[in-house]
This record gives structure tokens, C-alpha cells and sequence, in this order.
């Protein structure tokens, strides 16, 4: 209970306690019997006030009792939510963290939803193209050309240039007749080999709309159309073995290599046929996929590199030869150069010694005479040295002069 409203019934009950203590007085100090009756009556009175009072006493202590404990209930709430503080800290950065792992979680789920929608819609574009491809491909011209263009491709890959270790639908012509295999290939030493692209694409492409795992119905239309692709491929092969090709070249080894523009087509057809490989060397033909036809090419390349640095390591090993044996002659005239300067030396050391020992000696005895009359005017003489006029002594340009070195060994030799 307020401590006002506690202090306010205390005052209350002291002034009713008051008033009939002073009737009890008042009315004490006459004798009568209705005095006796009234003072009798204000003791009921009395005694009834001071049980209320009681009643009111322990009401009040009553509410004053279950104030501290409420007190008390509010005081331990708040020392448990002082101590709870951490606590609600730590889980309002969680709620924070979650809540901002839901807006990432929405804004990724947007971004993954437009990713699908766009995966979509290039599947859908891509089977769209696929399926023009397919369309096309079905055409024989289209395939032709599209042989065409994989077989160059990987040609230029390799590294071969055309016309040069290439030429594109040559004409050859053998006792089975004429032709013209798409590529004829190049080879060290005047070879050649012929190539010719060929797309057994139909059956194929049906058969690779049928899953492999399927069975009944479709597994047996699936098996149909892959023996029918077998038969496909072993056609292309009778058809370029009847054709010869190499018998129209010069130089060519006995076979034709029949390019075929996939890796599945090759695959698929010794998947379902193992002996068609060796069918198609009993035919004088070759199978070469992409990667295969790769490898001769790039093999091919290499072994020009290698001629043309055999031709240049020979022509390196005559001009070699040739200068080893200029080098000789010139070393004989060095030779003969250092025998005459030992002459001319030997010669000049006699003419010093003569000319001090002897001349000089004999010239002195001469100082006497007239010099006039004895001694002749000297005559100089006009002829001079021979100076060098070939080109590699024509300071550092002449030496290295084109054709110096041949200029030099004819007049050395």
C-alpha cells in the first residue's frame, strides 16, 4: 500500500479514537444511569473501533507486506535483466544477422531466378540453333561443305600453307578414271596424298535423338539406324577406293585418307562395326577424325622444317668446304709473305752491317776530296709499291662486302 494512504487511515483512527475518548470523559462525570447505559454503549463502541482498528492495522501491514514483496519481485526482475543484458545484446545482433542473411537470401534467390530464366532461355535458343544445324546438315551440299571447311581448318592448324604444301580440288586422273579429291597434301621428296572429306551424318543424328538406355521399340529403331550409319560409312570407303587416287599422283603411297569431320561419327562406327578399320585398309583407305588427320598434318609440317634444314645444313657444308680450301691457299701465301719478309730482314741486316762496317769506314777517308768532283748526283727512283685494290681492303665496308670471299680466294689462288 502508498505510504500517504497508510499515514491518512492512521490519522483517521486516531481522531474517532479521540472523539469517543472524550464523550467517555464528558459523559464519565455525571452519575445518571443513562450516562452508565451510554458509557457502556461507547465501550461496545470502543472495543468494536479498536478491533476494526485491528482489522485495518493488519490489512495495512497485509498490503505493506505484499508492497516489499512485489518490491522485491521488481528488484530481482532487474537484477535478472541486468544479467540477461549480455544475452539480449547477443541476440539482437543475431536477429540483426538474420535479417540480413534473409535480404541476402531474397536478393540471391531474384539473382538466381534471372539466372534460371536466362539459362532458359539460351537452352531454348541453343536447341533452336541446334536444330537448324540439324536441318541443314541433313542437305548433302551443306554437308559437303561443311566437310570442306573442318578438313581446311584443321589443315591450318597443322601449320601447312595452301599452294604451297597444299592444293584444293586438283584434278587427277588414273586408268579409273578422273577425280578431284578435295585436298591433295604435299610431301618431302616430290610425294603426295590425297584427301577427301565425307559427312555420314543422317543416320547418326537420328539414332543420337534416341537415348542409349532405351529399350524396346525405341532401342531397336536406335540399333537400326546406327547399323545403318555402319553401312553408310562402309560406302564412303568403296567409293574412294574405286576411285584410286593415288594412281593419279606422283609419288603417292597406296591409299586415300577419307576425312570424316567428328570424332562420334568415327567413334560410333567402331563402336557398332570393330572390323571396319581393318575393312578400310584392305581398301587402300585411311579414317581420320579430326584429331588423327591432326596429327599426320602437323607430323607432315614438321618433316618440311626438317627437309628444308637438311637443304640448308648442305648448302652450309659446301660453302664450308669451299672456304676451308681457300683458307689453305691463302695460308701458302701467307707462308710465302713470312719467308720474304725473313729474306728481306736477313737482307737488311747484311746491308746495316756492311754499310757500318765496311762503306762508312771507306767513306770516311773520303772527307779529304771534293765531293763535287767524286760524288754524282743521287737519281731517285720512280717506281712505287704496288698498292692492294680488292675490295676486301677497302676499309671495315669492303670487308663485308657480298662475294668478298670469292674475290679473295682468285686472287689468293
Amino acid at each position: 500500500m502508498d505510504p500517504i494512504l497508510s499515514l491518512l487511515l492512521g490519522l483517521l483512527l486516531g481522531v474517532i479514537l479521540g472523539a469517543i475518548i472524550g464523550l467517555l470523559v464528558a459523559r464519565a462525570r455525571s452519575n445518571s444511569p443513562a450516562t452508565i447505559a451510554v458509557l457502556g454503549e461507547l465501550k461496545a463502541e470502543a472495543a468494536a473501533s479498536d478491533a476494526t482498528a485491528v482489522a485495518l492495522r493488519e490489512q495495512v501491514e497485509h498490503l505493506l507486506a505484499q508492497q516489499r514483496a512485489a518490491q522485491q519481485g521488481r528488484d530481482a526482475d532487474n537484477r535478472v535483466l541486468q544479467a540477461l543484458s549480455p544475452v539480449q545484446e547477443t541476440l539482437r545482433t543475431m536477429q540483426q544477422t538474420v535479417a540480413d542473411l534473409e535480404t541476402q537470401r531474397s536478393l540471391q534467390h531474384g539473382q538466381l531466378s534471372e539466372q534460371l530464366k536466362n539459362a532458359t532461355e539460351s537452352e531454348e535458343r541453343l536447341r533452336g540453333t541446334a536444330e537448324s544445324l540439324a536441318s541443314a546438315l541433313r542437305n548433302n551440299g551443306t554437308r559437303g561443305v561443311w566437310g570442306e571447311t573442318q578438313l581446311r581448318n584443321v589443315v591450318q592448324a597443322a601449320g601447312l600453307v595452301e599452294r604451297v604444301d597444299f592444293d584444293v580440288q586438283q584434278s587427277v586422273r588414273s586408268d579409273a578414271g578422273s577425280g578431284r579429291p578435295d585436298m591433295v597434301i604435299h610431301l618431302p621428296g616430290g610425294k603426295n596424298i590425297a584427301v577427301d572429306a565425307k559427312v555420314p551424318f543422317t543416320a547418326f543424328l537420328e539414332a543420337s535423338q534416341i537415348a542409349v538406355t532405351a529399350t524396346g521399340e525405341e532401342g531397336a529403331r536406335r540399333e537400326a539406324l546406327i547399323k545403318q550409319h555402319v553401312r553408310v560409312v562402309r560406302g564412303h570407303i568403296d567409293t574412294l577406293a574405286s576411285k584410286a587416287y593415288w594412281a593419279g599422283l606422283d609419288a603417292s603411297p597406296e591409299l586415300v585418307i577419307a576425312f570424316i569431320p567428328s570424332e562420334s561419327l568415327v567413334a560410333s562406327a567402331m563402336e557398332a562395326d570393330p572390323s571396319i578399320m581393318d575393312y578400310a585398309f584392305s581398301k587402300r583407305v585411311a579414317l581420320a577424325s579430326p584429331v588423327t588427320l591432326w596429327s599426320v598434318l602437323k607430323t607432315v609440317a614438321f618433316s618440311w622444317q626438317q627437309d628444308v634444314l637438311t637443304d640448308e645444313a648442305k648448302t652450309l657444308f659446301d660453302l664450308g668446304k669451299e672456304l676451308y680450301q681457300r683458307l689453305s691457299t691463302l695460308s701458302d701465301h701467307a707462308d710465302k709473305l713470312r719467308r720474304s719478309i725473313d729474306s728481306t730482314v736477313t737482307s737488311y741486316n747484311q746491308f746495316a752491317n756492311s754499310l757500318e762496317s765496311r762503306v762508312l769506314v771507306s767513306a770516311r777517308k773520303l772527307s779529304a776530296l771534293d765531293e763535287s768532283k767524286v760524288l754524282g748526283a743521287a737519281v731517285p727512283l720512280e717506281a712505287t709499291a704496288k698498292p692492294l685494290t680488292a675490295v676486301e681492303f677497302d676499309g671495315p665496308r669492303g670487308a663485308h662486302a657480298p662475294g668478298a670471299g670469292d674475290d679473295l680466294g682468285e686472287r689468293a689462288s
